[in-house]
């Protein structure tokens, strides 16, 4: 509705005057609405970057090289194997350090240019192509494939990619500018020269203050992350519930196999798996990454989808990260044809 249907409105005019100005506030809502539609995602996918690329660079597992399981090295030789990409993660294996700060640098440049809206274009272009290659190299194994996020994540770029980050953002300031330049007779050329100019300052700005915040938190959170940490919360002494242990028949856990049990304490899922002829023993299914249930025990080894850790079937122990923390182990004890779970050990 125009400004003079509103005036008449207000007046007490005509008839339909009533309903103008819940009509044009509707109207006005909806376009506001479709405006910033994109900027939750644009949010979210910002601030997750800076958060990754952050925890990366304090991660003192990130650098550690081969001998950790959760080390940049470690994961990209785990998923060398199985991956589309092979040749490239050879590559990067060339040269692990560089490639690993690249990448964790990367991210931070992402989620800052995602978060100012500079260059969002290019930003999204960055973080989905970091997602791809995540996507065939560490999720390529995820089944179903819906379960690895990275190709989630990859989706989430495309509306940045198309759109760009317009709205809220230097973009869209520098956008309003060249506008105003245009409207007082500037030449293209000085107006798009000086939109690049003032573009590229402000990047140079950006990025030496993420490449600043970056380094810091590669010295000092890492070094705080050096030394052991203790359990933030005390191991219980509450005593497990009373009455007769979780059991399975013998006969359904053959060499290399396994069958599920709860504990009886907290609910979670155990694996009783028999790793050698006579051996039995208890695993947990929860992650001790993220608290994603691992998948049940295949070629001497449990895998979890939501991150790709591996742990050994036999003993619970990271063959590769991101997990540092082995899976939680029961006695299991065996009373003729039946299986007990015993209590937690480790």
């Amino acid at each position: 509705m125009s400004e003079a249907g509103n005036s008449v409105a207000g007046d007490g005019g005509a008839d339909d005057g009533g309903a103008a100005g819940p009509v044009d506030r509707a109207v006005q809502w909806r376009a506001f609405a479709s405006r910033y539609a994109l900027l939750p995602l644009r949010l979210f996918l910002g601030l997750t970057f800076v958060y990754a690329a952050l925890d990366k660079l304090s991660d003192a597992h990130y650098l550690a090289g081969a001998g950790d399981p959760a080390s940049f090295v470690s994961q990209t030789q785990a998923a060398k194997g199985g991956s589309p990409i092979s040749f490239l993660l050879g590559t990067a294996l060339h040269a692990p350090t560089l490639f690993a700060l690249a990448v964790a640098f990367g991210e931070l440049a992402v989620g800052l240019g995602t978060l100012l809206g500079l260059w969002g274009r290019v930003a999204a272009l960055g973080g989905a192509l970091i997602n791809l290659s995540l996507w065939l190299s560490i999720s390529w194994s995820v089944s179903p494939y819906y379960l690895g996020n990275d190709l989630g994540y990859l989706m989430a770029w495309t509306p940045l990619l198309l759109a760009g980050t317009p709205y809220l953002s230097v973009d869209g300031y520098l956008a309003q500018r060249a506008g105003r330049d245009r409207g007082r007779g500037l030449h293209e050329d000085r107006v798009k020269r000086r939109a690049l100019v003032d573009g590229g300052i402000a990047a140079v700005a950006i990025g030496g203050a993420g490449l600043l915040t970056g380094s810091l938190t590669r010295t000092f959170g890492r070094d705080e992350q050096a030394a052991p940490k203790q359990s933030a919360a005390p191991v219980s002494t509450t005593p497990a519930p009373a009455g007769p242990a979780p059991s399975v028949a013998a006969a359904s856990v053959p060499v290399g196999g396994s069958a599920q049990v709860k504990d009886p304490a907290t609910g979670d899922a155990v694996y009783i798996v028999q790793p050698k002829a006579g051996q039995y023993c208890g695993l947990s299914s929860v992650c001790t990454h993220s608290g994603c249930a691992v998948d049940a025990p295949k070629n001497g080894q449990l895998y979890c989808p939501c991150h790709g850790s591996r742990f050994d079937a036999a003993t619970g122990a990271v063959v590769n990260g991101p997990a540092v923390k082995p899976l939680p182990k029961y006695a299991v004890t065996r009373d003729g044809d039946k299986l007990n779970l015993g209590p937690l050990q480790s």
